[in-house]
């Protein structure tokens, strides 16, 4: 037979198994004042209005069971959680190409955004007979001649390669 635990488990309305006698029990406690009530011992049998379940007919239980959790949305499904290893190991070369593609991917970030405290150079200001007739605009040189110097620097800034 084996033990019962030391600090046992209580109901609703405090009642306890004595680990030494085996007997339900609700164990001494401490007043506000400082005294101590004695354990008192229960009737074989008797329950605590605490501690009556709610009667569910058959037909009740088997609803409450197929009930969906509070907040449910109907049709969702979580999305499938990503395991922290893949299955299989990576080869030479998938390892070489996730390094290329992160790699890769590093590099638009930092050509495409500057920080705040301005690291690249600035470019030169442009000369104000240097515009460009307004039929020789393309997406690789653009006409620059109506925009001001401050919308040129950050359009510079935010170049797609």
């Amino acid at each position: 037979m084996t033990l019962p635990p030391v600090n046992p488990s209580q109901t609703a309305s405090g009642i306890a198994l004595d680990p030494q006698t085996l007997e339900r029990v609700i164990p001494e406690s401490r007043r506000p004042d400082g005294s101590v009530r004695k354990q008192l011992k229960i009737r074989p049998g008797f329950t605590p209005q605490e501690d009556v379940r709610r009667f569910r007919g058959t037909k009740q239980a088997e609803a409450d069971a197929r009930q969906l959790p509070k907040g449910h949305i109907i049709g969702w499904t979580p999305p499938p959680e990503k395991s922290a290893e893949p299955t299989k190991p990576m080869s030479k070369s998938q390892k070489k190409n996730a390094k290329r593609r992160g790699k890769k991917k590093e590099d638009a970030v930092a050509d495409n955004w500057e920080d705040e405290e301005g690291d690249e150079e600035e470019p030169a200001p442009k000369p104000a007979g240097s515009a460009a007739p307004s039929g020789t605009h393309t997406p690789e040189k653009p006409n620059w001649a109506a925009a001001p110097d401050a919308l040129t620097t950050e359009m510079d800034k935010l170049k797609i390669k």
